[in-house]
């Protein structure tokens, strides 16, 4: 899944997220999006060691590609105020110098982009650190500073009109790298305010994202959490990266200990960050009726001019595919051996592999089960590995979780991961490769106002990475016990990209609803609305036909999920894995034009709108065509699984002794 930092207005800085199987609190992808000019928040350091000795050169990034010097950094931001200033020459004389200006706004919005991918980047290998902590700040600063210097661009480009926008286009080549911004500018005319207004609302980004760092601040700082100890004696303060580690516990009654003491944490403040959430969604309904839509929904989605039928279609065709979901967890209860699933065992692996991988090892499967996707990639992909793009192992101070940052246009991606060796991280080195590889077919093709994809097909090549090592490893398992391991990370996976995050945005639909009914939302009718919809998901009818038993204790499981403080975010996690579901099944049974269809839509970078962008590639998200794939491919794996388990079966049922003749 994919982290972008989404900053005020139009930039967002190309991110990625953590890959379903290494999943955060609540399973939503851990690195998620951080409004500017807030620093990015430190988290508690990953669980993992880092190697025993030094890492090598080449598992460390080098930013000194992006800026030399802290000096040349900290020129890079005064420069950037400078230019933003520079662009109130501009106001009034977008009839006549729309080119120039054009270039002056963009080459600003290049330089922030890349002096904030400088300090962020700094500053999260080192979280403790307050001057790159103080430093990333700064740089988010000069971001906000150049959204209100340049908010004036849309409503004076309205003005001019669009038949005269599109005459300009159609005349002056030296429009061509910005003709996807002014034509998306004209399609958001409706919803396009006076400048003074939208000067105002740019400045409230700080403000309106407040929410969000006070929950922060509570979970990760200032909670009580409580202290658990475990039937062999492990004693651990049970936070939120303690959670990740301890919820997939071997025993049951620790499981059960774990959610108890998790879940009756965060109902102690229910009321506290029922508030908190509350005061975010009404941000979002308050900036939705701002810019004159009739929901909040229909707001966040058309910032990339997605329709809403494509939020609608997800939430519906998910549930109609819930018996999809209902058989692999009466699967994962089986091969547990439980006959009353509850929720704290979602986690356990189904199988155990008792393997590590190198980082050279998961390099060069990547590169193997990538191959499929032609020499140009491959060769691009292996001068990544070589070239100090990614800060590989785990770190005092480093934060957690994973992400790729291919902001610096002008250089290449970098990537953060905290690799411990396990296969988890193996498909988190392919999934962030994915998102690498995105950004630098997408930025060798688009100039740079063209390059920026959206966050709506973020996760697909991530996750068609995932979907293409899957086979690779199938097909290099020595084993049945290591084929059944692979095939249920990938239910797993599956479970968490796709259902629960619909699962998320059946949620958080529901909620902005009540808001712009006029409810308010409190805690406890947070969990009320939570507890519904989880039990739908997860089959609990409250009898003895219940697929899964949910308790009231995972009511509060919504507090655990920060994505839900930015605005319909995760359904494209939903809507990716659907799309890749569909691509990477047509690459990889070699049908007619897939394989240049996908190549073609991640060298497309933003040059149209990315709905469209996808049904190029053959994809229409609006339909129940992706959303039924990704169930066929999750009864395909347990269809396999079946098989094997039952040839298992087969071959250690014992027999009847034979009697010998007399």
């Amino acid at each position: 899944m994919t982290r972008r930092l989404v900053l005020p207005l139009t930039l967002t800085l190309v991110t990625s997220t953590l890959s379903a199987a290494t999943a955060f609190a609540g399973d939503a992808p851990v690195t998620a999006p951080v409004t500017a000019p807030a620093a990015a928040p430190a988290a508690a350091p990953a669980a993992a060691p880092a190697p025993a000795s030094a890492p090598r050169l080449k598992d460390t990034w080098d930013l000194s590609a992006v800026y030399p010097t802290v000096d040349a950094w900290a020129a890079a931001v005064a420069q950037v105020n400078a230019d933003a200033d520079a662009l109130a020459a501009c106001k009034g004389q977008l009839a006549t110098k729309l080119g120039p200006c054009l270039e002056q706004r963009f080459a600003v919005q290049q330089l922030v982009n890349r002096a904030y991918t400088y300090a962020s980047n700094h500053s999260n290998v080192d979280t403790r650190n307050a001057e790159w902590q103080a430093r990333s700040s700064q740089a988010g600063l000069a971001y906000t500073h150049f959204s209100e210097a340049s908010a004036f661009f849309g409503p004076e480009l309205l003005a001019i009109g669009g038949p005269a926008i599109e005459a300009a286009i159609q005349t002056d080549p030296g429009l061509a790298p910005y003709d996807a911004f002014l034509r998306s500018t004209l399609k958001d005319a409706p919803h396009t305010l006076d400048v003074a207004t939208e000067e105002l609302l740019a400045s409230a980004g700080t403000v309106l994202g407040e929410p969000d760092h006070i929950r922060g601040i509570l979970v990760n700082a200032e909670l009580p959490w409580p202290n658990v100890v475990l039937k062999d004696g492990t004693a651990f303060r049970l936070n939120p990266s303690a959670w990740t580690l301890h919820r997939a516990a071997a025993d049951r009654d620790d499981r059960k200990t774990v959610f108890d003491a998790y879940y009756g944490a965060l109902k102690g403040f229910q009321g506290t960050l029922g508030a908190s959430l509350g005061a975010a969604v009404e941000g979002h309904w308050l900036v939705a009726k701002a810019h004159h839509y009739d929901s909040s929904v229909a707001a966040s989605v058309d910032a990339d001019h997605v329709p809403v039928a494509v939020y609608n279609t997800l939430i519906a065709s998910t549930n109609k595919n819930l018996p999809t979901l209902h058989r692999y967890l009466k699967m994962r209860a089986k091969i547990l051996g439980v006959t009353d699933l509850q929720y704290s065992d979602m986690y356990p692996g189904l199988v155990d592999l008792n393997r590590a991988f190198s980082v050279d090892e998961a390099e060069a499967l990547t590169l193997d089960a990538t191959k499929i996707l032609g020499p140009t990639y491959t060769s691009q992909l292996s001068a990544g590995f070589a070239g100090r793009w990614a800060d590989v192992y785990p770190s005092t101070g480093k934060r957690s979780g994973a992400y790729m940052d291919g902001s610096a246009y002008a250089v290449h991606p970098f990537l953060l991961l905290n690799y411990n060796g396990d296969y988890d991280s193996v498909t988190t080195l392919a999934h962030e490769w994915g998102h690498a590889m995105h950004s630098v077919l997408s930025s060798k093709n688009q100039p740079y106002a063209k390059a920026d994809y959206s966050t709506f097909i973020a996760e697909i090549a991530s996750t068609c990475n995932e979907a293409l090592l899957m086979q690779t490893m199938l097909k290099n398992a020595k084993s049945d016990d290591e084929k059944l391991f692979y095939l249920g990370s990938q239910l797993e996976g599956l479970r968490t990209t796709y259902f629960r995050q619909a699962q998320f945005a059946e949620f958080e639909l529901a909620i902005h609803d009540q808001v712009e009914h006029g409810q308010p939302l409190t805690g406890e009718g947070l969990s009320t609305t939570y507890l519904e919809i989880l039990k739908r998901y997860y089959g609990d009818t409250g009898g003895a036909d219940a697929v899964t038993h949910i308790t009231e204790r995972e009511a509060t499981e919504w507090a655990s999920v920060p994505h839900f403080y930015y605005n319909f975010y995760v359904y494209q996690y939903a809507t990716s894995i659907a799309a890749s579901s569909q691509l990477s099944a047509d690459i990889l049974a070699k049908k007619p034009g897939a394989l240049d269809r996908y190549i073609t839509l991640l060298s497309a970078g933003g040059s149209r709108d990315p709905y469209e962008l996808l049904k190029t590639a053959g994809v229409d998200l609006a339909t129940s065509a992706p959303y039924d794939a990704v169930a066929t491919q999750m009864n395909a794996v347990m269809d396999q699984m079946e098989a094997i388990l039952a040839k298992k079966a087969k071959q250690t049922k014992p027999t009847k002794p034979t009697k010998g003749k007399n």
